[in-house]
C-alpha cells in the first residue's frame, strides 16, 4: 500500500497495524524519512538492527531469516536498513511471502522510479506500507523551522524561520541541527522558551552541513573560483571532509536517474518536470545545468572515484583531508571543460 498524504502516514506509524512487516519510506527528504521510522521504533518500542542492503541483495533470503529470528536478548525490534535501493527488491518479495514473521523491516531511500520493482512490490501489498517524503517548501518550510524552534524552547519569526529554512535547502535534519544549536547556546528549553535573533545566527553560523552541501555543489558545477574560494574559506578537516563527499553523493543520487531517463530518449525539460517536487525549489536550475553538464559514464566514473576518496579518508589513521580538495578541485575541472 503506498499511502500518497501527509495526514494519513503520521497515524500509519503511530498505531501500526500487526499484519504489516515491511515499511519503505523514500523521496528527497531523508531526514523526513528517518523520523517516520523512528517515530514506528517509538510506536512499537523496538530496537534498531541494520541490516546492509548489500547483504539483502547478495543473499534475498537473509531478510526473511533475519526477520524471522527471536531477538538475541529478548523484546521487540525493527530490521533497519539504509540506504536501500531496486537491488533489495528481491529479498523484500522474500519476506513478504515468508508465513511469519518475528521482526519488522524498515527500508530508508531516496528516490525511487516510477514503476520500479521495489515500489511495485509495496503498492500490491497489503503487509507492506510505503510513503514518499519530500522537502518542505515555502510557508511549510517556515512552519516545519518554527515548529522545530518551539520544540527546543526557541521563538522564532516567520522571516528569520525563512532564512533558516533557505539556508539548509529546506532539509529537515539540518535545519533541527541549527535549532537545537541556537537553543543550547541561549540556554533555553520548552519551560524556558526565549526569542531567537538574526544577531544569534550570524554569530554561530547555518551549518557546517550547508556548507558541505555548497562545496559538493561547485565542484559538481565546475565553478572553480568560488570553489578554492570556499575550500580557503571552510579550512577541511577530517570529519568536514567525509561531509562535503556524501554531499556529492547525495547530489549525484538525484541526478543520476534523471540523466539515464535523458539518455533513454526524454527531453531534459519532460525530466525536470515530472521530478516535481522531488527536487527542492532552489536546486531546480543547478540540476538543469548539471543535467547538460554531465553524461552518464561520467557520472558512474564520478560514483566510483568518490566513494574511493571517501573510503581511504575513513581507513587512515592519519586522514590526508587534502585528498578532499584535490578531488573536489579535479571534479570541478571535469565540469568546467563541459560547460
Amino acid at each position: 500500500m503506498i499511502l500518497k498524504r501527509s495526514a494519513e502516514i503520521g497515524p500509519a506509524v503511530d498505531r501500526p497495524e500487526p499484519e504489516r512487516r515491511f515499511y519503505l519510506f523514500h523521496g528527497p527528504d531523508e531526514a523526513g524519512s528517518r523520523a517516520l521510522g523512528a517515530r514506528l521504533l517509538a510506536a512499537l518500542g523496538a530496537d534498531k538492527f541494520a541490516l546492509p542492503a548489500a547483504a539483502v541483495r547478495e543473499d534475498p533470503a537473509s531478510l526473511p531469516d533475519e526477520a524471522g529470528a527471536m531477538a538475541l536478548f529478548g523484546g521487540p525490534r525493527v530490521i533497519w536498513i539504509e540506504p536501500a535501493g531496486e537491488d533489495i527488491a528481491e529479498g523484500v518479495a522474500a519476506l513478504l511471502a515468508a508465513p511469519a514473521v518475528e521482526s519488522v523491516v524498515v527500508a530508508i531511500a531516496g528516490a525511487l522510479k516510477k514503476g520500479g520493482a521495489l515500489l511495485k512490490l509495496v503498492e500490491s501489498h497489503r503487509a507492506a506500507l510505503g510513503f514518499a517524503s519530500y522537502a518542505p517548501e515555502g510557508r511549510d518550510a517556515v512552519r516545519m523551522v518554527i515548529a522545530l524552534g518551539r520544540g527546543e524552547g526557541l521563538t522564532i519569526d516567520p522571516a528569520l524561520a525563512e532564512r533558516i529554512a533557505d539556508e539548509t535547502g529546506g532539509n529537515q535534519a539540518i535545519a533541527a541541527g541549527e535549532v537545537a544549536k541556537y537553543a543550547l547556546y541561549l540556554d533555553c528549553s520548552p519551560d524556558r522558551p526565549r526569542p531567537l535573533t538574526d544577531e544569534v545566527v550570524d554569530l554561530l553560523g547555518c551549518g557546517s552541513e550547508g556548507d558541505s552541501q555548497r562545496l559538493g555543489d561547485l565542484a559538481f558545477d565546475g565553478d572553480m573560483a568560488a570553489l578554492l574560494e570556499e575550500i580557503e574559506r571552510s579550512g577541511l578537516a577530517a570529519k568536514d571532509g567525509v561531509a562535503v563527499l556524501r554531499a556529492l553523493q547525495r547530489r549525484l543520487l538525484t541526478v543520476i536517474p534523471l540523466r539515464a531517463r535523458m539518455a533513454a530518449g526524454e527531453s531534459a525539460s519532460g525530466v525536470m518536470t515530472s521530478a516535481g517536487r522531488a527536487i527542492f525549489w532552489k536546486d531546480q536550475e543547478l540540476v538543469k545545468r548539471l543535467l547538460r553538464i554531465w553524461p552518464p559514464e561520467r557520472l558512474a566514473r564520478l560514483v566510483e572515484r568518490t566513494a574511493e576518496v571517501e573510503k581511504a579518508l575513513m581507513l587512515s589513521d592519519v586522514p590526508e583531508v587534502a585528498s578532499v580538495g584535490e578531488h573536489l578541485v579535479a571534479v570541478a575541472r571535469v565540469a568546467l571543460r563541459r560547460r
